[in-house]
């Protein structure tokens, strides 16, 4: 349904919904509603079989940026394609727009998402799954980049344990640039995701300086879970002690610590490796 007027004002009731979620999680929580910036990160809701309720859009911006982003995403974007599956389509000013939109090159359109409902014993993993764990990493940022890793390398599935952030968080989706709806990311207890690993005979190695072996000697061409924790405390001892293996990146240096976001692709990619050979 297409509005026919062009929203204006921040005091609008449904724009000031659609900025209560995108700043409050106690929000999104309870309406099951999530914010999403950028023609390519709704498409990729969209093909990934989430349900768009609103979308936000400005003619003059979208309209100027149509052939830009067909150009730099190598992908059919069709902004069209994207206003038809929303259930409600609403026109904003330039100026309004500069206030709902967080980031450049959102390509003149937000969306409010329906979020889907994911367990672990929704995914699909392959007959030999590569798994990234997640233990209570925090910041929204490392986690977008480690999704967007993820599926670089062709990852079955991240797991976030015991989360601090949710992930619907805003700048989680976009630091992720999409990788968070294009890989099945499930959030559940340390607890649960250890049984769930064990009963499917997935390896699971920790990443942890104590105690542990270089990561490049440890076989990953079986089923693996990757498990890393807070670059402040690493991972508790539940993980430790669940472990199948305990590796590590070598540091040369003076510092002994990556970010959590490079060591996770440094290990996704040597799990790579060792599956191409």
């Amino acid at each position: 349904m297409v509005n026919s007027e062009i929203l204006s004002s921040a005091q609008n009731p449904r724009i000031k919904r659609l900025l209560q979620l995108q700043q409050k999680s106690s929000v999104r929580r309870k309406e099951g509603v999530f914010v999403v910036e950028g023609q390519r990160e709704i498409m990729h809701c969209i093909d990934s079989g989430f349900e768009i309720e609103s979308i936000f859009y400005c003619s003059p911006i979208m309209n100027a940026t149509d052939t830009d982003v067909l150009h730099r995403s190598n992908s059919d974007v069709d902004p069209q394609r994207l206003l038809q599956r929303a259930h409600q389509v609403i026109e904003v000013s330039p100026e309004l727009y500069g206030k709902i939109a967080y980031r450049e090159g959102t390509e003149g359109m937000v969306a409010t998402v329906f979020e889907k409902s994911t367990s672990l014993q929704d995914l699909q993993l392959s007959p030999s799954p590569l798994v990234m764990v997640l233990e209570r990493v925090e910041k929204p940022g490392n986690l977008g980049a480690i999704l967007r890793s993820a599926d670089a390398c062709g990852a079955d599935a991240v797991i976030i344990c015991d989360p601090l952030t949710d992930l619907h968080n805003p700048n989680l989706i976009r630091s992720s640039i999409g990788a968070i709806f294009s890989v099945p990311c499930v959030a559940c207890t340390s607890a649960e995701c250890i049984t769930y690993l064990k009963e499917r005979g997935i390896q699971i190695l920790t990443a942890q300086l104590q105690d542990s072996h270089l990561y490049y000697d440890t076989p990953m061409d079986i089923p693996t879970a990757i498990v890393m924790g807070t670059e402040a405390t690493g991972l508790t001892p539940q993980w430790r002690e669940a472990a199948d293996a305990h590796i590590r990146i070598p540091m040369l240096g003076r510092l002994d610590s990556l970010n959590v976001s490079v060591s996770a692709a440094i290990l996704l990619y040597e799990a790579v490796r060792q599956r191409s050979k």
